[in-house]
């Protein structure tokens, strides 16, 4: 069974436009014909089981990898805005430099017009300038996880892909990190506001911080819509996301 949920409607064009990605690796079909459309300010969770494709998806839409079958639209960057920024479950970060001097290499690698305002930008964007010359390994894991979400956003990115950014972290780290991350998302388009995709294994994170689901399961997309209707979707007849993916999952016989 697959829900064709009407994802939330916007007055706004999309910024990124996915039409039937396809990945394969050898035999082994790791995404089949997934689609969607993504619009300014929205934060999408991509959610699954683990080997959905989830990974796979945000990689292709970073450029990391590219995909066996269709394209990934978007249109011309705004104001020399870079179009997605990427940010891995594993943080490629030096540990050996600071945290500014990887966010200016970083800046210098993605050619930012000016590297050493974009990081003072990063920096106080972040809350990380009292930490700008301490050495990435000297870090706790949440500030680690703030400088590879910096990094993502080095070239101010009209989206912002992140694969499980808060697997590491512990309660009150996320809730800063969603914090910031919900912010980006609800900049004025004067200021503007940056769309968030991530994947998470947190069900409570989907339904306290994303304006979407997308569900996942074996390569193939079969949910796309509000927290809300996949509560519904699940039909379970009470207000529990997780216990609702589950039943959703296995009527879909995932």
């Amino acid at each position: 069974m697959k829900v064709d949920a009407e994802p939330p409607a916007s007055a706004e064009p999309p910024i990124l436009s996915v039409q039937g990605i396809g990945k394969r690796f050898g035999a082994r079909q790791a995404l089949r014909a997934v689609s969607f459309d993504v619009t300014p300010g929205e934060l999408v969770a991509v959610v699954g089981p683990n080997g959905a494709g989830k990974t796979t998806l945000l990689s292709i839409l970073a450029g990391v990898q590219r995909p066996s079958a269709g394209t990934v639209l978007s249109p011309a960057s705004a104001e020399g805005r870079g179009v997605i920024g990427w940010a891995p479950q594993a943080p490629a970060l030096y540990s050996k430099l600071s945290v500014e001097e990887n966010l200016l290499l970083f800046a210098r690698l993605e050619k930012v017009a000016d590297p050493e305002g974009a990081v003072a930008r990063m920096l106080e964007h972040t809350g990380l300038r009292e930490r700008a010359r301490d050495r990435v390994e000297l870090l706790s894991g949440g500030n680690r996880q703030r400088v590879n979400v910096a990094l993502g956003l080095i070239a101010d990115p009209q989206v912002l892909a992140l694969d499980e950014p808060s697997s590491a972290l512990d309660p009150r780290q996320r809730a800063r990190l969603w914090e910031f991350l919900g912010a980006l998302a609800r900049r004025s388009a004067a200021a503007r506001s940056t769309s968030v995709l991530f994947s998470t294994h947190h069900l409570g994170e989907v339904r306290r911080y994303a304006t979407r689901a997308i569900v996942l399961a074996d390569g193939e997309l079969l949910f796309d819509g509000t927290p809300a209707e996949l509560i519904a979707a699940g039909d379970r007849g009470e207000d529990d996301l997780e216990g609702a993916f589950v039943a959703f999952l296995a009527e879909c016989g995932h």
